[in-house]
């Protein structure tokens, strides 16, 4: 099944949160992207009936492996993205911002391309 930007977004805040917070619940999900709570938890709802995540019975919320391979790849390329962006002058916020966006839309291959160039003059 394939995640759109939002269901993306879900699982790469999800992973993001759970570096720091020891559970992660839909209400830091929903704190952390400024969304309602009714929509954190249709999001959570098709997530979870898609395999992405599951929900404990405290209410954490817990990637699956699938969720798990997903949002690293959104976390790996929004960092790496912003950082290509910030080398080129960009503010770190906008950065960032613009990343959010790019990192749904661009391919393997221009993103690997992207990894590549940013490496090699580190």
């Amino acid at each position: 099944m394939r995640l759109q930007e939002s269901g993306e977004m879900y699982l790469e805040t999800i992973y993001v949160l759970g570096e720091t917070l020891p559970l992660v619940r839909s209400i830091d999900v929903s704190e952390h992207l400024g969304y309602s709570k009714p929509s954190v938890s249709r999001a959570v709802g098709l997530l979870k009936n898609g395999g992405f995540i599951t929900v404990e019975e405290n209410g954490g919320l817990k990637l699956t492996d699938e969720g798990l391979a997903i949002a690293r790849t959104m976390f790996e390329r929004h960092t790496i993205i912003t950082q290509c962006l910030t080398a080129l002058g960009v503010s770190e916020s906008t950065a960032a911002e613009d990343a959010c966006k790019i990192e749904h839309v661009i391919s393997e291959e221009s993103f690997e391309a992207i990894k590549r160039h940013l490496e090699q003059y580190r």
